[in-house]
């Protein structure tokens, strides 16, 4: 892409995500000449302040924009596919967070911190990893990078936001149901108290843990856990490194948590991957166990970073390395990471 000193910008989808694009956008003082805001139906938004028109989407509405970011549409074929191949057919740069894309072999699928490079390499769309891949691979892309990961095990806690805002609506209400009908001896007793009606979520979230992302596929795992493996191995551009992954829905609002056991080629104390991952970009390291100070998610939340803490070595495993990674799901797991792309092509990241 040629560079300018403005660009023209469409974001596509006013969903959580897409707001946050807009948010995102603002915060980071992105060059924009035109801001183009499309979804299914016109109307008028405001988002902390600021209004925004939204347009009805349509393929001639992206002539003359320079980059598309599509909040994405999470696997669902069709319209988002046709409107992005119309938005590259009239020169745009489509940055979709959606799983269409991902692991299509001329799409690159990009972390700036990680694998900025492969971002140049698009043939008109750029794919943004599921939210709970990018704050993995953020996290321990600086370990590999020195010592060689060759398998990984990773159990996911990720927020209602991460289905959207039918799944926040359906923690909140539940949260309100409970605490109005009952008393903890009742809670305690008799925990089920919500209604299964309307429900975004495969169970009562409140109260609870839902070991169910996306749906079952091969050897039991489910969409979100094999997204982990896949998209890993695309990022870092190998097959070798073994991973499993457990993903589960809490009750938490935003931002998602995740334990990462690691097992490295060489060896690497404690001591020295906190000293890497703290001079590494994107990451900040809350490791004071004796203080009690350690990445959660309420802290993170409205954050840009991926915030690393609990790091320890396995006393019973050569090589082996724990590490508690937190980030803001719909910030660097999701609109952050595309305007970040964006940032890199136009030399600004």
């Amino acid at each position: 892409m040629k560079r300018k000193s403005k660009y023209n910008v469409a974001v596509v989808g006013v969903g959580a995500v897409g707001i946050e694009m807009l948010r995102v956008l603002r915060q980071h003082r992105f060059p924009i000449k035109e801001l183009r805001v499309f979804a299914r139906t016109a109307r008028k938004i405001s988002v902390d302040g600021y209004d925004y028109p939204v347009e009805k989407i349509s393929s001639d509405g992206f002539n003359n924009i320079d980059f598309a970011l599509f909040a994405g549409t999470e696997g669902e074929k069709g319209a988002a596919v046709t409107y992005a191949q119309d938005a590259v057919k009239r020169g745009a740069v489509v940055i979709d967070n959606g799983a269409d894309f991902r692991l299509e072999k001329n799409v690159p699928l990009v972390v700036p911190e990680v694998n900025g490079p492969d971002a140049k390499a698009h043939k008109g769309i750029i794919a943004n990893p599921n939210c709970s891949t990018i704050q993995m691979v953020v996290a321990i892309a600086p370990i590999h990078k020195k010592v060689k990961i060759k398998r990984i095990i990773v159990a996911t806690y990720q927020a209602a936001s991460g289905a959207g805002r039918s799944a926040l609506r359906q923690l909140w209400g539940e949260t309100n149901q409970i605490i109005s009908a009952t008393d903890l001896a009742g809670a305690v007793k008799n925990p089920m108290r919500c209604s299964k009606k309307d429900m975004a979520l495969p169970a009562q979230i409140v109260f609870n843990a839902i070991p169910h992302i996306g749906g079952f596929k091969d050897f039991g795992y489910t969409s979100e856990e094999w997204k982990m493996v896949h998209e890993t191995h695309k990022i870092f551009h190998t097959k070798k490194m073994k991973i499993s992954a457990t993903c589960v829905r809490v009750p938490v609002l935003n931002a998602h948590s995740e334990a990462i056991y690691i097992e490295t080629e060489k060896p690497i104390s404690a001591q020295k991957a906190i000293t890497l991952l703290r001079k590494s970009r994107g990451i900040v390291v809350i490791d004071d166990v004796k203080k009690a100070k350690y990445p959660m998610p309420l802290e993170a939340s409205g954050s840009d970073m991926v915030f690393i803490g609990r790091i320890r070595k396995d006393p019973y495993v050569n090589n082996g390395l724990w590490l508690w990674v937190v980030s803001d799901n719909l910030k660097k797991g999701a609109a952050t990471n595309a305007v970040q792309i964006a940032e890199y092509l136009i030399g600004k990241y």
